[in-house]
């Protein structure tokens, strides 16, 4: 992400996917790939390497993820750059629950590397689920493959990074003793949105925003991460996490800190993330029972979305008859520092809604109307600076003007920037930047473990607040909807109330 970086290319490297065979490598990982080899943005020397439990053919993996890359691009797919990107697939079979197989996976990748000439670089991506984590990343250890003598070698690994504190503590605590914190790439994809990584622009590079950023012009900030799709095949997964644990302390919360955290002394990866995790240690610890008031879990029931028709969340395969996980959460916060002392963050997040969208929303404080006191304060237009990354990314700013003629009529009217208009980017995976800063050993924009506490510490009421509640507090909406109507009571008691998606 820094300045200048994004044209070099990276030092050769193998990449090593565990979990090659999984959706999320044929979905999002080669495709983000092969968009970055056609912008000429991998090492002159490189290898793919895919790790799974069972024996497979380097042409078996190589036919499956061209039938994925083709399936998921985001672009035309070129047949020379994809032949070009996938003649160095090496498949190799290798299961923590049998420590000889990474023994001899470390034989077989030290023979790739002098082949490759790639210099013992190693980026291991542990595309798997969470169980998977500490086991690979033990083994790794076990082997050496974690030793950085003369080359680096770096660990990503994908969310949900814990359950809860506890969890995430135990995580962080077993992991820092195999790995150095360093090579640790803590990935969460919204970042790699464009958008989001402008926010950091927008407020340090405009000296219009900066001196308004604060508690005395900002009235409160609301962010929004809704979906219309509903949980589908993911029925177990998901009621063993809900809407809180899966978004909450991971996406939004990185968002909170992009849009709250102080301005870095300077543009690196330890100043940036030190401000994040400052901010994010400054959220408010609610009790209980605050966590109760301020707050509102909803569970979708029967409805349609356009023409399809959504059925009961608790019908959805593999999800229990009487579950309490919420769908939907809503969450209201404050930040226990100077900035931001008395300006409410309002969150929200759910499944199988009427709009995907995902925004943050700066609502400014309201100008003294004097002037207009003939005109009711009501019909004005709220000011609101809008940085949205789904379904388009841009940035929207709403203000009152004048309306043409002799009359002082008021309108509001909003100035709209669109990256797909101003810039023609490729469509693009989100994973590219982030998949090629993990290259380039830019960590500016992963989470670092105290970030990753400090995120659970603040929903942990929350979540033990919910968990004693059960079905007491479980609100239903109805799919297709905007959410419990209960989540309107969490502004408009405040005087405030969310802004209407379209």
């Amino acid at each position: 992400m820094t300045n200048g970086q994004k044209q070099k290319k990276p030092d050769p490297c193998s990449f090593v996917i565990f979990g090659v065979t999984g959706d999320l490598t044929h979905r999002l990982i080669i495709p983000a790939l092969y968009n970055l080899a056609a912008s000429d943005l991998l090492p002159d020397k490189f290898c793919v390497v895919g790790v799974a439990r069972k024996r497979m053919t380097n042409d078996e993996l190589t036919d499956s993820l061209l039938k994925g890359l083709k399936q998921f691009a985001t672009r035309r797919v070129d047949d020379a750059i994809a032949r070009r990107l996938l003649e160095c697939v090496t498949a190799i079979e290798a299961d923590p629950s049998d420590p000889a197989s990474f023994d001899a996976m470390r034989e077989r990748l030290d023979k790739l590397e002098a082949k490759r000439e790639t210099g013992g670089n190693r980026l291991f991506y542990l595309a798997t689920p969470p169980s998977g984590f500490l086991p690979i990343s033990q083994q790794l250890a076990r082997t050496g493959m974690f030793t950085e003598n003369g080359a680096w070698r770096r660990l990503v690994i994908e969310k949900p990074f814990g359950t809860d504190l506890k969890s995430a503590k135990a995580l962080n605590a077993a992991l820092l003793k195999l790995v150095d914190e360093h090579q640790i790439y803590r990935i969460d994809h919204y970042l790699g949105k464009e958008t989001v990584q402008n926010i950091l622009v927008l407020r340090f590079a405009n000296g219009m925003f900066e001196p308004i950023w604060n508690r005395y012009h900002i009235d409160h900030v609301q962010i929004t991460v809704d979906e219309k799709l509903g949980v589908g095949h993911r029925g177990s997964f998901y009621d063993s996490t809900g809407a809180l644990r899966d978004m909450v302390p991971n996406h939004l919360f990185q968002l909170l800190s992009l849009v709250a955290m102080e301005p870095p002394a300077r543009f690196d990866a330890h100043a940036v993330r030190t401000e994040k995790g400052e901010v994010l240690s400054a959220i408010q610890i609610q009790s209980e029972e605050e966590a109760l008031r301020n707050s509102v879990r909803g569970q979708y029931v029967t409805g349609r979305i356009g023409d399809v028709e959504i059925e009961d969340y608790r019908k959805t395969p593999e999800v229990r008859l009487d579950s309490t996980t919420e769908t939907y959460a809503a969450l209201r916060l404050v930040i226990d520092n100077w900035r931001w002392a008395g300006v409410p963050f309002y969150l929200r997040t759910g499944k199988a809604l009427g709009v995907k969208r995902t925004e943050i929303a700066i609502k400014f404080k309201q100008a003294p109307f004097a002037m207009f006191r003939d005109m009711a304060v009501d019909q004005l237009s709220q000011n609101y600076l809008v940085i949205s990354t789904e379904p388009a990314e841009g940035i929207d700013l709403q203000f009152n003007t004048k309306v043409p003629g002799p009359a002082i009529d008021i309108e509001g009217v909003e100035m709209k920037f669109r990256y797909k208009d101003y810039f023609k980017a490729e469509p693009s995976t989100g994973y590219e930047t982030l998949i090629y800063d993990c290259m380039i050993g830019d960590n500016i924009l992963f989470q670092r473990a105290d970030s990753v506490e400090a995120g659970w510490q603040a929903v942990q009421p929350f979540l033990d607040a919910w968990k004693k509640a059960g079905a007491r507090g479980l609100k239903t909406y109805r799919a297709g909807s905007e959410g419990p109507e209960e989540a309107e009571a969490l502004l408009t008691r405040d005087g405030r109330s969310w802004r209407k998606l379209a």
